[in-house]
């Protein structure tokens, strides 16, 4: 399937088949994918947590208990569920360790080139930091790339997805302890195979028209 069809057939699954699970294999290609996420000169500043068992994606339930319950079922059915996280700040270790990887991976040619990257990415993270004030924005917005990457990814393999919102992220960051470690839970995304009941699966798709959305120069 083209990436015009995945895009016009994709949809977000409101019920999931419990017995159903996304084999290893598949799980592995989309988390490689989420790897090779885009962001602003290259930050990457998240974190993904992924449930699996049905113990832990009871963890991760608990933070639709108080006012979330209608995303409880879509947690508790799903194959998995992928807890997206976005930095809290941006510590010097992050920036040495993508510094030193981007070397690893043979971006560099010569000691400038690479002293020009590093110049680059933390004066982004210093604009957004001290003049706009906005980092923690700036991040999760590199973390909703990441978002689409999945839900594209999912669809080109078969897999249905629900992003969701709607949760509580305190709840959520105090049961898997992701403040001391530097992070917070942005968006959920449950991943498995509708059920014969989900509703939104026969229901056609729609958006605004074309001519209301591009302009053309």
């Amino acid at each position: 399937m083209d990436l015009v069809s995945l895009a016009q057939h994709r949809y977000t699954t409101k019920a999931f088949d419990a017995t159903r699970k996304v084999p290893a294999a598949t799980l592995q290609a989309l988390l490689e994918q989420l790897r090779n996420s885009p962001s602003s000169v290259n930050s990457q500043p998240w974190h993904f947590v992924i449930a699996q068992t049905d113990q832990d994606r009871a963890r991760i339930a608990k933070g639709t208990e108080n006012g979330f319950a209608y995303n409880q079922a879509k947690i508790l059915n799903a194959s998995h569920v992928i807890v997206f996280c976005t930095r809290t700040h941006m510590p010097e270790e992050h920036l040495q360790a993508v510094l030193a990887q981007e070397a690893c991976d043979g971006r560099f040619h010569t000691d400038q080139a690479r002293a020009g990257q590093d110049g680059s990415r933390r004066g982004y993270v210093d604009l957004h930091r001290f003049e706009q004030k906005d980092l923690q924005h700036w991040m999760e917005k590199q973390t909703y790339l990441a978002l689409g990457t999945l839900l594209l990814g999912a669809a080109s393999l078969g897999v249905d997805a629900t992003p969701m919102e709607g949760f509580d992220s305190k709840v959520l960051d105090a049961e898997l302890g992701l403040r001391e470690r530097g992070f917070t839970s942005l968006v959920l995304v449950s991943l498995g195979y509708r059920s014969s009941e989900d509703f939104n699966a026969g229901l056609p798709k729609s958006r605004l028209p074309a001519q209301s959305l591009f302009t053309f120069l």
